[in-house]
């Protein structure tokens, strides 16, 4: 199971982290992704992290923004998100694919993946 909170109301510019709490599996077996959907719009990847080895992936739109990180300790993994845009409104999803089933580069493609949480809305005014 994955468990997301950290979301909220924040202003343009402002800061967010989210947290992805893992349970039942290893962090390490997977890569985690957090995905974003926003209303009227189709689910798209944010950013991905393999906590085996510390790759990481971020979309175009959050490059220098969002920092994905991951603590295997505490089976958690993080989305720091600075400077925010309006259009970073949706609602946030973290998701686990095992490793040997990711074909896509970065694990970009949320199919892939088969361990959803619930979701956590982000808001930024304008």
């Amino acid at each position: 199971q994955l468990a997301e909170s950290g979301g909220g109301l924040v202003q343009a510019g402002g800061s967010l982290r989210l947290s992805c709490v893992a349970s039942g599996f290893i962090l390490d077996d997977y890569i985690i992704g957090w995905f974003r959907q926003a209303p009227g719009r189709e689910r798209e990847v944010v950013a991905t992290i393999t906590s085996s080895d510390g790759r990481t992936y971020y979309a175009d739109s959050v490059k220098g923004r969002f920092t994905i990180s991951s603590d295997v300790a505490k089976s958690t993994v993080y989305l720091q998100m600075t400077n925010l845009k309006h259009a970073d409104t949706a609602e946030y999803e973290c998701a686990a694919g095992l490793l040997d089933l990711i074909t896509t580069v970065g694990g970009t493609d949320p199919y892939q993946y088969d361990v959803w949480g619930r979701g956590t809305q982000v808001t930024v005014s304008s």
